[in-house]
């Protein structure tokens, strides 16, 4: 008997569940519930009686030489949709799936119910009978504990790292699987475990999985590879026999027969291809491109559509990031030196007709924030006597990054600027800004696109008149992120993207065992117990009210510390598309959701 059945079962009878066993769940969220019922029919954002059908053609810049995206070698170089969260996962599947609408919420997919204990110490899933791999064959528990153990030793991270909290992973059922935890699992590790990807052991080769392969893959999700033109395109064909098709979760989802992804070398070649109609979509960043760069003849006769959402969660942290790892950013005056340089009044007046934000929070905009808020007794707990480590005005709320007069050359914030220089230890002599031994300061500024090296040129350009020598060097994608994965630059330009609900991201990103695992998020390279055990606070709070202060605890030490030069933020998400993709009225939580959107040529 299944062990949904044999719960109700018990309960009718009066007698007591089996140990160990909790009552299965349709969903589970990272805090409170799931704000669906079990018995909910779909999605609020989607529509559910969309007609199927048609095709999507994307378009990304880059290439891709890969179509296994869970192993190192072939890291951000993937052909796009095989596990993608903006396109979807087309091939591969996890147990579960999360809502967009909510801030971590978890619901059935491949396993169509789950069980876990108050302390969280242990998660089970229970697949579903019907899940199956595109040839046919059960997906089993096997299938889950082979997937979790190949990921391990040969996955990258975060998929790598994934049982590192795992004491015994094992079958529990013909159609379940238990994960108890050891005292490195947090609360957040059940729904990590949730959204990781399932493989099929029958269809994988342990030995050349660390490879890279153009080879066609085998999954359970939605679509099949069609084609592929290695570096320039790939298709995929909607699975007629796609199991999934009428679960809860994926009603309204993966709408087209046929999504192609093209490649191109530059941002001006994928726009151009986009007014010529031969991509569907755009989505657009620049403020003055999407006020003037639209007035080609499809815009105007209603071919193209331009839409903008204003955004729920807070804004991508989007900058400078220094590599800490190189000996001269170590030093955090200096540091908040260089932060003080840059202009953003200029920069956004000149370059951008003043139509960005400065973002000045990891998490703004939302109550996670330590902006106008000052720190609350239990942040002061976590962090105990480091909290003297944090300037006092971020731990009073009152912190402001300084505003210039947008002239370049605003004499009261380059002073501020120059005190930071002398307590690190620089000066001017002879027009070159110096240390203790006279040797200059200087670094270099990798860049990946036109407008990123805008940026880098006007950082250039504002600590040349301090003395400080900065170079820039445009590097191509896959040379970009190849640096980016050994950590091979100075200072690189990065943009963090910020949830409602942070957890192990985090740790990736700012904890000490990251700082040398290649292709990890660690592009700071910070090393720091104190902010470790600020993020262990965030991944073992248990209420609604330790969660938010652990957060903010985590924003004031990322501030304080000057990692980052912040830059700018929109309040508003745009897209252009083409007439003929319809998307759904309801914008949820996370704002677009191309998955769920759809060809309206279908009748």
């Amino acid at each position: 008997m299944r062990p949904f059945l044999m719960a109700c079962a018990a309960a009718l009878l009066g007698l007591p569940a089996a140990l160990g066993h909790a009552a299965p769940l349709h969903g589970i969220a990272m805090h409170g519930d799931p704000a669906l019922p079990p018995d909910y029919k779909h999605f609020s954002y989607v529509n559910p009686d969309v007609k199927k059908g048609g095709r999507i053609s994307y378009g990304v810049v880059g290439t891709f030489d890969s179509l296994n995206p869970f192993i190192l070698k072939s890291m951000r170089t993937t052909a796009r949709g095989m596990w993608d969260p903006e396109f979807g996962n087309l091939v591969y599947e996890s147990l579960m799936l999360r809502s967009r609408d909510e801030a971590f919420t978890m619901y059935g997919l491949l396993a169509e119910s789950v069980e876990w204990d108050d302390d969280r110490s242990f998660v089970e899933f229970h697949l579903d009978p019907k899940a199956r791999w595109a040839d046919g064959k059960p997906v089993t528990p096997e299938d889950v504990i082979f997937t979790f153990e190949l990921l391990r030793d040969k996955g990258r991270a975060p998929f790598s790292i994934r049982l590192n909290g795992v004491e015994k992973l094992e079958k529990t059922g013909e159609h379940s699987v238990r994960f108890t935890f050891n005292e490195k699992g947090d609360r957040e590790a059940p729904l990590l475990i949730a959204l990781s990807p399932i493989l099929p052991k029958h269809a994988t080769d342990v030995e050349t999985f660390d490879r890279s392969s153009l080879a066609f893959p085998l999954g359970s999700g939605p679509y099949k590879v069609k084609a592929v033109k290695p570096g320039e395109r790939i298709v995929y064909e909607r699975d007629p026999n796609y199991w999934g098709k009428d679960i809860p979760s994926k009603v309204g989802f993966d709408n087209y027969d046929e999504i192609s992804v093209e490649y191109f070398l530059q941002d001006n070649s994928l726009f151009e291809a986009f007014k010529k109609g031969a991509v569907d979509l755009y989505q657009e960043g620049n403020p003055t491109k999407w006020a003037r760069g639209y007035d080609f003849p499809a815009v105007q006769s209603g071919t193209v559509i331009k839409d903008a959402v204003k955004s729920k969660l807070p804004p991508v942290m989007f900058g400078f990031v220094f590599n800490t790892r190189r000996p001269v950013f170590q030093n955090a005056e200096l540091r908040k030196a260089l932060l003080y340089a840059f202009d953003f009044e200029w920069v956004n007046r000149s370059l951008f007709e003043n139509a960005y934000t400065r973002t000045e929070s990891f998490w703004q905009n939302t109550d996670l924030s330590s902006l106008n808020t000052p720190i609350d007794a239990r942040e002061r707990e976590i962090l105990g006597d480091a909290v003297s480590r944090i300037d006092p005005a971020v731990l009073e709320g009152t912190h402001r990054l300084p505003v210039t007069d947008g002239s370049g050359r605003d004499r009261k914030v380059l002073r501020e600027a120059m005190n930071h220089f002398r307590n690190a230890g620089y000066s001017i002599k002879n027009g070159r800004m110096v240390d203790a031994s006279g040797k200059q300061l200087a670094f270099e500024i990798m860049t990946q696109n036109a407008d990123q090296e805008k940026l880098a040129l006007a950082y250039q350009r504002f600590l040349s008149a301090l003395g400080v020598q900065v170079s820039l060097r445009t590097v191509d994608d896959s040379q970009y992120q190849s640096r980016s994965q050994i950590f091979d630059y100075d200072v690189i330009m990065k943009a963090f993207l910020s949830s409602l609900s942070p957890g192990l991201e985090q740790v990736r990103r700012w904890g000490s065992q990251a700082r040398d695992t290649e292709g990890s998020e660690s592009f700071a390279g910070v090393a720091d117990p104190d902010l470790d055990r600020v993020m262990a606070a965030i991944l073992s709070a248990r209420t609604a009210e330790d969660f938010r202060s652990a957060v903010r605890l985590q924003d004031r030490m990322l501030l304080s510390g000057n990692y980052i030069v912040p830059l700018y933020h929109l309040g508003e998400q745009w897209i252009a598309r083409n007439k003929h993709i319809g998307r759904p009225e309801a914008t949820p939580l996370w704002g677009f959701q191309l998955p769920a959107w759809w060809d309206e040529r279908v009748q």
